[in-house]
């Protein structure tokens, strides 16, 4: 595995939810310096909405020696306002590519099946996932025309202004063209019905004769979270339907899943060891398999914050190296989106105050950096491990 590498999410956005509220670039560059020179990666993936948040970011990460995959994602959208924020976006990575050559290549997007309007019918990634003829049509690949008839718009107006290597960060059931980029990309998550063949699904994307990117995989942070693979966040909506009581409908599906992880006292079961391990052996089965790099999916999730009872622990259910502290400037910001995005998600008014529960003490910095307002996890150093002696 050439390229070792982590997500690094400088604000995607999702139904009037910013991943990342508060962005500050002295603190991404601490934080990128830091997985330079303590997760040992060499390769960063900068994800985001903001294209000058990512211009930030990217420009940290070449500053600390790491090469940048630069990832600009806006969601919910018609193909022609993504199309045209791609180009903008193309510009930006150009100008980077300029200064520093060799180190720097473009995404033309992810996971488009999903997140970008028209293609599959809905007005979020759940509404689509929620439609009844879904799977059905997935299955048959109904899709998939479409969706390479984009991404040849996408990478032709890319490549008038973008000289770097250019790639596609896919779904696994997305079929991709892959003659039109320099490499083969794909979030490929683990879970219970894909694990004892994980590495050959990874391995048969070198089928296509380029070198295979895995874009996102990882783990949460809970007991039966290497069930869920990439489902894993979705214990978010069990802990509020634990707390919220009947004020909280879910779709059956959606409390079918939060049935699988185990319970103790009625609560999920924080379990960093397992998130860890999981990793780090996601890690030797996808460099076995022969991939070119890896990215985890995440370094930090700052609206996923830890809180020490783990009926709020809202850490558990996301996918990171380190656990976030609250920031007492966006701490009820983030409370508001949150209810903001219930409403979207399950049509539930929910009072940002009841959310305020998840955010724990305000203001607590970590103590292994004192100077962040998080702490690593084990799978920190099951990761810097791995990366340092590979």
């Amino acid at each position: 595995m050439n390229r070792k590498g982590v997500c690094y999410d400088a604000g995607r956005a999702m139904m009037g939810e910013s991943w990342r509220p508060k962005f500050d670039e002295t603190l991404a560059r601490r934080e990128l310096g830091i997985i330079k020179e303590d997760l040992h990666c060499n390769a960063v993936r900068i994800c985001g909405l903001d294209i000058d948040r990512l211009v930030v970011a990217s420009q940290a990460a070449l500053d600390a020696g790491l090469e940048v995959w630069f990832c600009p994602e806006m969601w919910d959208r018609s193909p022609e306002e993504t199309l045209a924020y791609l180009r903008k976006a193309a510009e930006a990575a150009e100008a980077l590519r300029a200064r520093r050559p060799g180190r720097v290549a473009l995404s033309v997007g992810s996971e488009l099946t999903l997140f970008m309007q028209g293609i599959v019918e809905g007005r979020n990634v759940f509404d689509r996932m929620g439609a009844p003829s879904f799977l059905e049509t997935i299955r048959a690949g109904k899709y998939n025309a479409t969706l390479n008839a984009f991404l040849e718009r996408a990478r032709v107006a890319e490549r008038e202004v973008f000289q770097g290597p250019l790639t596609y960060f896919s779904l696994p059931f997305e079929s991709v063209d892959w003659s039109q980029f320099d490499f083969v990309g794909v979030d490929h998550y683990r879970d219970a019905r894909i694990r004892d063949i994980y590495g050959k699904i990874a391995s048969g994307y070198r089928v296509h004769g380029k070198p295979v990117l895995i874009g996102e995989f990882g783990c949460c942070t809970y007991r039966g979270a290497e069930m869920l693979g990439g489902n894993g966040f979705m214990i978010a909506f069990g802990m509020m339907a634990d707390y919220l009581g009947p004020r909280l409908t879910l779709p059956e599906s959606t409390k079918e899943t939060m049935r699988i992880p185990v319970r103790v006292d009625g609560h999920y079961v924080r379990d960093e060891g397992l998130q860890a391990r999981e990793i780090a052996d996601q890690l030797r089965v996808l460099d076995a398999a022969g991939v070119e790099g890896a990215f985890v999916q995440t370094f930090v999730s700052p609206t996923s914050t830890h809180v020490d009872d783990p009926r709020f622990d809202g850490d558990m259910a996301g996918f990171s190296l380190v656990k976030s502290y609250a920031d007492k400037d966006t701490a009820e910001e983030i409370a508001v989106q949150k209810a903001h995005q219930s409403k979207e998600l399950v049509g539930i008014e929910l009072d940002p105050s009841d959310l305020l529960k998840f955010s724990g003490e305000l203001g607590r910095m970590g103590v292994t950096y004192p100077d962040m307002p998080w702490e690593p996890k084990e799978s920190f150093k099951a990761v810097a491990d791995y990366y340092g002696a590979h």
